[in-house]
């Protein structure tokens, strides 16, 4: 797997400092550094690009992604060199679909959440109306308003993938992709079952078709006609409502976990989630963080030494 994005320059500073200790002495031509981990290579280029390479390069990416939102409001996607026609978006105005996103894949704490959900034609006035568009432009206080509005009147299946079993099933063999492939194909089953009038069924692109039913190639029911189509959430009103119902169920898992360990735990992998990681893993045992993290995150490893040299 091969991620490129730009990084802003504000974050390059960061970056060779959080990588000093893993620089090769022999750089590609062009690059300021390369840094290997045991799963990924990373690289900065002079012109300012950033490329992760290797079996967990979108778990190294996201910490990136993530400190380019939290610092440059910026929103990254990976995906974002693949251009769609003006006739495909209008197409997906004027037809019945059923469309899935997730949310969590890229936050240290709190589930993964994958949503499908069905919409016909005669819900297009009131999606619009409440403003249905991508989650990650629409701010969280919006999404706990209008979540429960859509949830009341859009057919939907959800599936929340605990940490605890995200962990269990995580192997050197696994990576992001898989998981959210196999956790799409889930909740696009239950809802194909239900026999909806729909006409396209539409995932939001996060890889290549070949890729991603290789990925659910041994699961037992398959849901095989898809349309995979880049920023998805702004053309396909199911994906967009799929969108805002996992990041609400997202939230409300998150506050949870809020009550429960009596702390404002932060959402994103950046260093305030190391630091609130910490004061968890001291009051309750560095144990405790398997039940509610995603343990081949860096941040477990940043943590772990942090408690030794305490």
């Amino acid at each position: 797997m091969t991620i490129v994005f730009k990084l802003s320059d504000n974050l390059k500073s960061q970056m060779l400092e959080f990588y000093h200790d893993k620089m090769d002495l022999h750089k590609p031509p062009y690059s300021v550094f390369q840094a290997k981990e045991f799963d990924c290579v990373v690289t900065l280029y002079e012109s300012g690009k950033v490329m992760f390479q290797g079996i967990g390069a979108d778990i190294e990416a996201s910490y990136w992604i993530e400190e380019e939102r939290i610092k440059n409001n910026r929103i990254i996607n990976i995906n974002n060199k693949e251009k769609k026609s003006t006739e495909e978006k209008k197409f997906f105005l004027n037809v019945n679909t059923i469309g899935s996103d997730e949310v969590g894949t890229g936050d240290f704490f709190g589930p993964i959440v994958v949503t499908a959900s069905f919409v016909a034609k005669s819900d297009f006035d009131f999606l619009t109306e409440l403003g249905v568009r991508d989650s990650k432009k629409i701010d969280d206080t919006k999404i706990l308003k209008i979540a429960p509005k859509i949830m009341e009147r859009i057919p939907y299946s959800t599936y929340i993938l605990s940490n605890t079993t995200y962990n269990k099933n995580w192997n050197e063999n696994t990576n992001m992709n898989k998981i959210k492939a196999l956790l799409h194909n889930k909740v696009l089953n239950d809802l194909v079952k239900k026999n909806y009038d729909y006409d396209k069924i539409v995932i939001d692109q996060f890889v290549y078709p070949q890729k991603y039913y290789e990925h659910i190639a041994n699961a037992k029911e398959k849901v095989t006609n898809i349309t995979f189509m880049t920023k998805a959430e702004d053309k396909v009103l199911s994906v967009a409502a799929s969108s805002i119902i996992s990041r609400y169920v997202f939230l409300k898992e998150m506050e949870k976990l809020n009550k429960e360990y009596n702390i404002t735990i932060p959402k994103g992998a950046g260093p305030i989630v190391d630091e609130v990681g910490m004061q968890i893993a001291q009051k309750y045992g560095f144990n405790k963080l398997s039940e509610i993290a995603k343990m081949n995150f860096k941040n477990k490893d940043k943590i772990k030494n942090n408690l030794k040299n305490k």
